[in-house]
């Protein structure tokens, strides 16, 4: 629903949903490229349980646009509302939206935390996602919107063992470091399937 009028047409509909249903719970409904929102939209998602599914890389390979398209002030507070979306409680997925985008997790993730373009600049940077934040958003939170939360997403007795291991820990690495990360090793369901050599 890319378009802050779609999202909130979205919205509508699953909010007439929900109220004819009152008896559905737990449904995890979520839009997707929920990147447009109208700011009044944006605490609806938290109230209707309703997923904001984004991919980090496009705000920073649509940021060059943005604001001539929406204009300055639409941008500024409902274009990749990251910061806004979480500080209204609601849950923010991540992905890389590939083959649109790359298909490395790590470059959308450092579009997440840093919103930085390629020319150098940021794209309304006081909408950026922590580092942790970021990273809950491409593993715990997006188990829990498929209804895999208890099959993966954390580490935990019981779980799928699918993890990575990287060059660097993301969570703390200088930023100019960020993007330098690497995979160096990828486990699924318990079994190496590579490493780096």
């Amino acid at each position: 629903a890319i378009g802050d009028r779609a999202n909130r047409e979205v919205l509508n509909v699953m909010e007439a949903a929900f109220r004819s249903h009152p008896e559905k719970k737990d449904l995890r409904w979520r839009i997707e490229h929920a990147q447009h929102i109208h700011p009044s939209d944006i605490p609806r998602f938290k109230k209707l349980s309703v997923i904001a599914s984004m991919q980090g890389n496009h705000a920073t390979s649509d940021g060059p646009f943005v604001v001539q398209r929406l204009g300055e002030w639409r941008a500024r507070t409902g274009a990749y509302a990251w910061r806004s979306l979480l500080d209204a409680g609601a849950t923010v997925i991540n992905g890389t939206d590939a083959p649109v985008e790359t298909l490395d997790p790590l470059d959308s993730f450092c579009a997440s935390v840093t919103r930085r373009l390629a020319s150098g600049g940021e794209f309304f940077p006081e909408q950026r996602m922590t580092r942790l934040e970021a990273l809950k958003s491409y593993t715990r939170d997006t188990a829990f919107a498929g209804f895999e939360d208890q099959l993966k997403g954390t580490l935990a007795t019981g779980k799928l063992a699918d993890l990575v291991v990287l060059s660097h820990d993301i969570l703390s690495v200088k930023e100019d470091e960020l993007r330098q990360t690497r995979v160096d090793l990828t486990i699924i369901g318990g079994r190496v399937m590579f490493e780096r050599r």
